[in-house]
């Protein structure tokens, strides 16, 4: 059995089900991770201000928020990067023009460019986004990330003449039209590398688990990475193991194959 330093979780789809809620077999899996001596890290799209329930139930300190441009160890923050807000600029400019909507990120809250079209209320509620305003641009150079809403059909390819960044969709049933935005030199692989240098921790000692698009740099970025049974099928590529599903305990399986959980 190996000793492994860091435990990086991604949370939609990889520690919350479809129905949003946790298995009891995950809650053991990272109790276990702890008492093995990891330092456990959720790594998500959602913003930091969004998921301290999560943390406060899974009785962990540690996150990276924002696809990376956030981190945060044992309450206190290691890094953060705003984004662009020229390019911030740009992404409202497309959106408006084309029918879709835009959620902005910063430290403190959401801004959102429109509170009446249906899909952005469900992304809303799906989201447990609670720390609502209207977009304003005053907001503009304090943006840590971006969800594109309503995006159908080839909307996804507007964006794609935008510098440094890329589009990932959202791996969740029902809101595939929803797309996170991930920049090139600040994504969640390279946020993983930097807190486990920080920490001085070698990328060996370190291990992930994701099921979106928006995992395949972090899952890069540990020595043993696991893709959910349901990731985009596009993710396996990226991944050292795979693992079974979020509703089959596929982070608790995953750890058990590392030696992290004894086997029974």
């Amino acid at each position: 059995m190996g000793h492994y330093e860091a435990l990086f979780l991604d949370v939609d789809g990889t520690i919350l089900t479809p129905e949003d809620t946790i298995q009891p077999s995950t809650k053991k899996a990272v109790v276990k991770a702890k008492k093995h001596g990891m330092e456990v890290f959720l790594a998500t799209g959602r913003p930091l201000h969004e998921i301290s329930w999560l943390m406060d139930e899974l009785e962990i300190e540690s996150a990276i928020g924002y696809n990376g441009t956030l981190a945060v160890y044992r309450g206190k923050n290691l890094f953060k990067t705003v984004m662009d807000p020229k390019i911030v600029d740009k992404f409202i400019g497309i959106a408006e023009k084309h029918g879709h909507e835009v959620v902005l990120y910063t430290d403190r809250q959401n801004f959102i460019t429109s509170f009446d079209v249906p899909e952005v209320k469900s992304f809303i509620k799906k989201i447990h986004l609670r720390q609502n305003a209207p977009f304003t641009p005053a907001v503009l150079d304090q943006v840590l990330g971006i969800t594109l809403v309503n995006v159908r059909g080839n909307g996804a390819a507007l964006y794609a003449d935008l510098p440094g960044l890329h589009l990932s969709q959202v791996n969740i049933d029902g809101f595939r039209h929803c797309y996170d935005v991930i920049l090139d030199k600040v994504n969640k692989g390279m946020a993983v590398a930097k807190t486990l240098d920080i920490l001085g921790i070698p990328k060996e000692k370190a291990v992930a688990f994701g099921d979106g698009m928006n995992d395949k740099e972090m899952l890069e970025a540990v020595g043993e990475s696991f893709a959910m049974a349901n990731s985009n099928p596009g993710l396996f590529a990226y991944a050292k193991h795979r693992t079974t599903s979020v509703t089959e305990s596929g982070i608790y399986h995953g750890l058990e194959m590392l030696g992290v959980i004894d086997q029974a």
